[in-house]
């Protein structure tokens, strides 16, 4: 059957609101590479949105799977427990940042971890506000949605949505809203942050900060490590914890193991997902056990949180990315996605900004000779890299972001082939001749 029989019978059964970029149905995939019910291969540098960070179909994570489906598929952890509940989450613990004891609460999605992250700093705080930050992302569902800065396509429709959830600016430093140089931005984003608590939502009202040390879906937005440490020091002085977002960022995607590492700050809570099951749904709350041991026994959980088979490839994607040396690869494969896209950059006037952090690196595409965000081009240079059989995502608040998320363990032979199809869709798209018609 082929693709767009395959699209005749979606729009007949599946939800208008569900969102597909590419009119191709993939039914296979190995390492960089996927392959639709037609035979077509494409190299992807979307990798199911930053979750098949070890390349599809993993051999090590497809046998692990099998053979935990073989022995033991859902009991619910909450009514007859299993060991490898405890085995994975003792890892975690073990690789999170912090010497502190720890507690994990797993569950099935980034946003579900990041809903009960909420629940768990206000039960512990005795206070309802969480404060998120300018281009932030965490989640469709209502507590993380609310948390989320993009209103369209996101929240149209679906208000009203939580109380006691606030908004602040954080440092962008393509497009700082205060006209600051980067060398001293940070602390007047600090200073906006600290004037917000005491002045306007009080600071006995906020139980948490949540914030993305690099925002994924805003448009690989690092924040500066001075920001990080600075927010730091405000949740200690007021008793506000903090929250680290690293469902896109984490499990060596940056170069580190966690992002917020880059600035050596230890978090309270942190968030684990899409990585973390080697494509099976899986995440993890990590948090302090002096705040995780005082919430009321059965007032977090979920019915298929931890699933002993979707832990049993967690446990391969935490060894693999030792055994790999996927930190050292996600450095060396941002060096290289970065130096061709600075290249582009001087080459097409329309790509305004080249940024992120390791292996997470974005171009945001403007008019020329301004900074006013063109998505149409974004959109174009996409549709090209497909065309050129390469598979890539957009982000940013405007849409004009594409993000690069190729396997962390992608052979420099297929990362040299995607780059090189990006630039003939840049060729396509940007060229004077294109433009001009």
């Amino acid at each position: 059957m082929d693709n767009r029989t395959w699209w005749e019978r979606r729009q007949k059964v599946v939800a208008n609101g569900i969102a597909s970029s590419f009119p191709v149905f993939i039914n296979q995939a190995e390492g960089s590479w996927v392959t639709d019910v037609e035979g077509h291969r494409y190299l992807d540098f979307i990798g199911g949105i930053g979750v098949q960070s070890l390349g599809h179909n993993r051999v090590e994570v497809v046998q692990a799977i099998q053979e935990a489906a073989a022995t033991l598929i859902h009991t619910s952890f909450h009514t007859v427990m299993y060991p490898r509940y405890v085995t994975v989450a003792e890892r975690l613990v073990e690789i999170t940042p912090g010497a502190m004891d720890k507690r994990v609460l797993f569950v099935n999605s980034g946003a579900e971890a990041i809903e009960n992250a909420f629940k768990i700093a206000r039960q512990f705080t005795g206070r309802p506000g969480i404060v998120s930050f300018t281009n932030g992302f965490h989640g469709r569902t209502f507590g993380a949605l609310t948390a989320t800065d993009k209103t369209d396509p996101y929240k149209i429709g679906f208000g009203p949505l939580l109380p006691d959830v606030y908004r602040l600016p954080s440092p962008h430093c393509y497009r700082c809203s205060l006209k600051s140089a980067p060398a001293n931005c940070h602390q007047q984003y600090l200073e906006r942050v600290d004037t917000a608590l005491v002045d306007t939502i009080g600071v006995d009202r906020v139980a948490a900060f949540v914030i993305e040390p690099v925002q994924g879906e805003g448009g690989f937005i690092p924040m500066p490590k001075e920001f990080l440490n600075g927010l730091r020091r405000i949740c200690d002085h007021y008793g506000i914890l903090l929250i680290d977002d690293e469902i896109q960022a984490g499990l060596g995607r940056t170069g580190k193991l966690w992002a917020i590492e880059h600035a050596e700050v230890v978090p309270d809570l942190l968030v684990s997902a899409k990585a973390l099951g080697g494509g099976l749904p899986l995440s993890a709350v990590v948090g302090r056990a002096d705040i995780m041991d005082t919430i009321a026994k059965g007032s977090i959980g979920s019915t298929y949180g931890g699933n002993p088979v979707a832990l049993a490839a967690a446990e391969v994607v935490l060894d693999l990315l030792v055994r790999d040396d996927v930190l050292n690869k996600a450095i060396e494969i941002g060096k290289v996605m970065r130096e061709k896209a600075i290249v582009w950059q001087h080459k097409f006037p329309h790509i305004g900004d080249v940024r992120g952090l390791g292996a997470m690196v974005a171009l945001e595409f403007v008019r020329p000779g301004s900074d006013v965000p063109d998505k149409e081009v974004c959109r174009a240079v996409i549709q090209a890299a497909f065309r050129q059989g390469l598979l890539l995502t957009k982000a940013g608040l405007e849409d004009n972001v594409i993000r690069l998320l190729p396997p962390l363990t992608i052979t420099p032979d297929d990362l040299g082939d995607g780059l090189e199809r990006l630039g003939l869709a840049l060729e396509e798209v940007l060229s004077p001749q294109s433009v001009k018609a």
